[in-house]
Order: structure tokens, then C-alpha cells, then sequence
């Protein structure tokens, strides 16, 4: 037995409860993980609270992040006491995921631990660095260089967010960030924030060419908020997206990138292959300032996570909550 948050769906509604779910329940999976930290992610709130039709089987066990030590192991890859780490692969929509004390898994979704991090810094970390680290690797990709002007971070105050601004700016980057609560400026400038701006100037209608400001753009949001930063985007920049918080329209046209040669690269974090997936743990690695980890994130217990589901989806919860499955 092992204590886990399940979602059920049945004549009697939507509900995610803390119980105790029986281990031979766990699904289908070559590694079994004795599961460490979790985290609360976006996705995982609109799971519990049923905001959003993302879990796509019943029941459920939430949470797309998780790191711990393989149990069993019928993988190649993974023998028994090595340290893992997961992000994405459908798990807490399709495959129970990390919000339990146990987790089995297809070994290929896993990469090994890297030695720099504990489980629970990597949680910390989880889906929303390691998002904001592909998304720089796609700047980097395209040539875009701290010399080249400023980069703007949309969604600032969340996860992605967050270490976007951090990772930016240790690479040299003048970084401003975009935000609809002021009372986080203070927070901003200490991950390293140049300039904060109101995130209304962002998302509303515009227009289909605006004013060259953006040698970059990483942005979580979407909708008006993309296509407005895509419309300042100078000439031959990258706007990196990997989020809809605003939403999953984008009302815009092809003006910036047709007359002014701007590249929109789309960040998928769910599937990535694992060398790709390997090799943005390892930047985080190098180019992360570990001391920011408390700053950026909280921890949090298994039994409170229900609650604070409601609050994430809110925007009331300040960048990353880390579960610590065990309490």
C-alpha cells in the first residue's frame, strides 16, 4: 500500500481524494519508483480541480513531474537504487503520474538523476526549467546572442517564467519581463530582471506590426500576448512558445515573419528524445544559480496539495510547488 492522490470520475462527479492505493492498482511499466518529490504544475491543477478535460483516463493519479529511486526494474537502462527523474510523457493525463509514493513507468520516459541535484532541487526545477531551458536552447539555436538586444519573458511571475529570467540573465542577457502583479517587481529584479512591464500592454488586440524591440521572446502565455510579442520581435529574431495561459488562439498575421523574417519556434516539453532531454538537465546544471531554488520555490506536502491546486490555478501560488510525496 501507498498513499497517492487519486481522480475519479463517475456517477457521483469529478473528485481527487488522498488515499491509500494498493500496489498491484499501479499500472503497466518496466521501472517502478519509489517516489521522492513531486511537484504542482499548471497542467496538474486543471487535472485535480477538473477545470480542464487533461486527464483522458479514470482513475487518475496527477503529476507530470517526479523524482525518486527505481524499486524494481525491467529496463536495460535502470537497475534497482538508481536515482531518476521524469518530466512530461503524458503521465498525470494518460499514465498515473508522480503525486503518489509510487510510481511504474516506461524506463524510456526516464532520464538518470544528474549527480548535481538532489530529487528535490530537481523538482524545484521540474517541467517548468527544464521548458524554459529547451526554450533557450531554441534561441541559442537560431543565433540569438546577448549582444543582439533585449529578450522579453512573458508569464513572468510563473514557473517558466522564472527560470527563463534566472537562466537569461547568468548567460548575460538584459532580460524584461512582463507581469500583471506589482507587488512581484521585487521579486523579478532578484532573478534578474532589467525592466518590468504591465503585462496589459501586451494583451490586448494589436497591431500586425508593431515597433522593433525584441531581439528574443520566451513566452507562457499566448493569444494576444504572443501575437503582440511576435509583432515587436526585430528583424530575424526568435520568439520561442510554450505556453496558453491567456489562451490557444493566436490572433495574428504573417506579417512579422514574412516581412521581417521572424522565426516562431513551438516548445514541446512532453516528448522530447532523451538526448535532447539530457542535454537541457545538463545546461540547467551549468547555467542555474542553485541559491535562487529557494526563492523561486516552496515546499509543500502530499496532504496539501488538493487544496492548492485551486490556488495555483488562480495565480495566488508564486513560481514552483514542490511536493514532498512522503508527508
Amino acid at each position: 500500500m501507498f498513499k497517492g492522490i487519486l481522480i475519479d470520475k463517475d456517477d457521483s462527479g469529478y473528485r481527487a481524494t488522498l488515499r491509500e492505493i494498493n500496489d498491484d492498482q499501479l499500472p503497466e511499466g518496466d521501472v517502478t519508483v519509489r517516489v521522492a518529490y513531486s511537484t504542482l504544475n499548471f497542467k496538474d491543477g486543471l487535472a485535480i480541480t477538473g477545470s480542464s478535460p487533461v486527464v483522458r483516463k479514470f482513475p487518475m493519479v496527477p503529476g507530470i513531474d517526479l523524482a525518486g529511486t527505481v524499486e524494481v526494474s525491467g529496463h536495460p537502462d535502470y537497475k534497482v537504487g538508481d536515482q531518476v527523474l521524469l518530466n512530461g510523457w503524458g503521465v498525470g493525463e494518460g499514465h498515473w503520474g508522480g503525486l503518489a509514493q509510487k510510481a511504474r513507468l516506461n524506463g524510456d520516459w526516464l532520464i538518470p538523476l544528474p549527480k548535481e541535484f538532489t530529487a528535490a532541487q530537481a523538482m524545484a526545477i521540474g517541467t517548468a526549467g527544464y521548458t524554459a531551458m529547451l526554450c533557450i536552447l531554441a534561441l541559442e539555436h537560431n543565433g540569438v546572442t546577448p549582444e543582439q538586444g533585449e529578450v522579453l519573458v512573458t508569464g513572468a511571475n510563473g514557473g517558466v517564467g522564472s527560470f527563463a529570467i534566472a537562466l537569461l540573465s547568468k548567460l548575460g542577457y538584459r532580460v524584461v519581463t512582463s507581469t500583471g502583479r506589482t507587488t512581484e517587481h521585487d521579486y523579478l529584479k532578484q532573478l534578474g530582471a532589467s525592466e518590468i512591464i504591465d503585462r496589459a500592454t501586451l494583451s490586448e488586440p494589436g497591431k500586425p506590426l508593431a515597433k522593433e524591440r525584441w531581439a528574443a521572446v520566451i513566452d507562457s502565455v499566448g493569444s494576444h500576448t504572443l501575437a503582440n510579442a511576435c509583432a515587436s520581435t526585430k528583424a530575424n529574431g526568435t520568439v520561442a512558445a510554450c505556453g496558453l495561459a491567456q489562451g490557444m488562439d493566436f490572433p495574428a498575421s504573417v506579417a512579422p515573419f514574412i516581412l521581417r523574417g521572424v522565426t516562431l519556434a513551438g516548445i514541446n516539453s512532453v516528448t522530447q528524445p532523451k538526448a535532447k532531454r539530457v542535454q537541457a538537465w545538463s545546461r540547467l546544471a551549468k547555467d542555474l544559480d542553485f541559491a535562487l531554488l529557494p526563492l523561486i520555490s516552496h515546499e509543500i506536502g502530499l496532504s496539501e496539495a488538493i487544496d492548492a491546486a485551486p490556488r495555483l490555478l488562480a495565480g495566488q501560488l508564486r513560481g514552483r510547488v514542490v511536493v514532498d510525496v512522503n508527508r
